[in-house]
């Protein structure tokens, strides 16, 4: 689903900042996600920042599994997209979008979150489908 926002981002407004667990044959990786829990924080994503932190993402919380399309649209950091179900085990993994494209990035089956990451860092962090992500929004927080 790609939402329009309701009401946009004021400039400069901050989201919420949590740490998540990736867990995966490489170990474990804690790293800071910025939480999109909103059809505002929904739509307005990482569109218009010019840079990505390695360790640093954003992770769009939904409601339930259900499937999910994402695209590129004003967006100038390539990323990686890891579409995750609600039991915290990711689906599937979209690596090294194109920036500002309008293609549809699709979660291939339901899912309840997806985290961005800079293009490149699932593979650093040897992501891949069956693997987990512990936060609160999974019922598995460490």
């Amino acid at each position: 689903m790609i939402a329009m926002p309701a009401s946009p981002l004021k400039a400069g407004e901050a989201l919420a900042r949590e740490p998540i667990v990736l867990i995966s044959a490489a170990g474990e990786r804690k790293i800071d996600v910025e939480i999109a829990d909103t059809d505002a924080t929904r739509a307005r994503g990482l569109m218009f920042r010019r840079a990505l932190e390695a360790d640093r993402g954003m992770l769009f919380l939904y409601e339930g599994e259900q499937p999910i399309s994402m695209w590129m649209r004003n967006t100038y950091i390539p990323l990686d997209m890891v579409f995750i179900r609600s039991d915290g085990r990711i689906q599937n993994i979209a690596r090294n979008t194109e920036p500002f494209s309008e293609s549809i990035i699709s979660s291939s089956g339901p899912v309840s979150a997806v985290l961005e990451i800079a293009a490149g860092e699932a593979k650093r962090y040897g992501l891949k489908a069956g693997d987990q992500v512990r936060h609160s929004h999974f019922g598995n927080a460490p």
